[in-house]
């Protein structure tokens, strides 16, 4: 590795990107460590194609200090060139090769040692993303899922120390996610450092250990998963309280009380929104306990990435 020992494997400061009057991505900071799998998220137009594209060297920026493996990205882009892997979305494959032609072709151009060191290397990449029976079969042939990890595999070639992957998993059925989610993982453990970008944030989620939600160029909350749903999720909770027989008595003494709203009651349980902090809650609870209700479970449903999401998209669409 050619980075730091303690160093992040990333730090941007003040990043910003102007297209001519329109503000893409607005003054965001961040540090990412080795071996992170880090996922920036948001609607369309969040600014993430465009952070991305700074990181990948495609892109210069408007102003902003940018450090990756401990390279200065404008003042020492060959380096970090050198350093990271960058699969674009819906990256083609040709139509005239075979998957080892494809692979070799882009061991040739990253100059992979002598050619029995290429193959080997051609081999490794094939292996690593399941791809090793397919090794013979024309590119133009494989499946979505089977064309991202071919991409992916070309990425992974020369050992890039970060990762950078826009949108991979667009398109996916769910076994091939599962498949990425492995893949990333194990790179993970051997220290390499994974950026993924996804509209999808529950994709996300399952693949990540740390996330960036993005809208309108500005990040609104990083951290883990549960941080992000915390941070961004409604203060009204969504309650399941379950009963021993007919909630009808349940819903009826809850109807008047302070926070409770929306109250929905099925054969055994009853579902209800509640405005308040985790104290008022447990005094929720204890009301119905007092009261010598039949209550079987209590428990809240935390808003699910898919809402959130829904939430950011919506204020975005409002403040325009």
């Amino acid at each position: 590795m050619s980075s730091e020992t303690g160093s992040p494997a990333l730090s941007i400061r003040d990043l910003r990107v102007d297209y001519g009057d329109f503000v893409a991505v607005r003054d965001i900071s961040v540090d990412i460590a080795r071996g992170e799998v880090f996922g920036l998220v948001g609607p369309n137009g969040a600014g993430k194609t465009s952070t991305f594209s700074v990181l990948a060297t495609l892109l210069e920026p408007t102003y902003g200090e940018i450090r990756l493996a401990g390279h200065d990205l404008l003042e020492d882009t060959a380096a970090v060139r050198r350093l990271i892997g960058y699969m674009p979305d819906l990256a083609p494959v040709p139509s005239d090769l075979k998957l080892r032609e494809f692979l070799n072709y882009y061991a040739r151009v990253h100059n992979i040692g002598p050619r029995q060191v290429r193959k080997e290397r051609v081999e490794e990449v094939l292996e690593l993303v399941n791809l090793s029976d397919k090794a013979g079969d024309w590119c133009h042939k494989m499946s979505r899922g089977q064309t991202q990890r071919l991409v992916l595999a070309k990425t992974l070639l020369h050992r890039p120390e970060i990762l950078i992957l826009d949108e991979p998993a667009s398109g996916l059925d769910p076994l091939s996610r599962r498949e990425l989610r492995g893949i990333l993982r194990e790179l993970a453990r051997d220290g390499v450092t994974v950026l993924i970008s996804s509209h999808i944030l529950t994709e996300l989620a399952e693949m990540c250990t740390s996330l960036c939600v993005m809208n309108r160029g500005e990040i609104l909350a990083s951290g883990s998963a549960s941080a992000v749903r915390q941070k961004l999720g409604s203060d009204i909770r969504t309650l399941r309280i379950g009963t021993y027989g007919s909630p009808t008595e349940v819903s009826s003494a809850l109807a008047d009380y302070p926070g409770v709203s929306e109250i929905i009651p099925a054969a055994d349980h009853l579902q209800l929104h509640f405005r308040g902090e985790e104290q008022d809650q447990a005094r929720l609870l204890a009301h119905l306990v007092r009261q010598d209700f039949p209550i079987t479970t209590f428990t809240e449903t935390t808003s699910t990435f898919e809402e959130i999401l829904v939430q950011v998209a919506q204020a975005n669409q409002a403040t325009r």
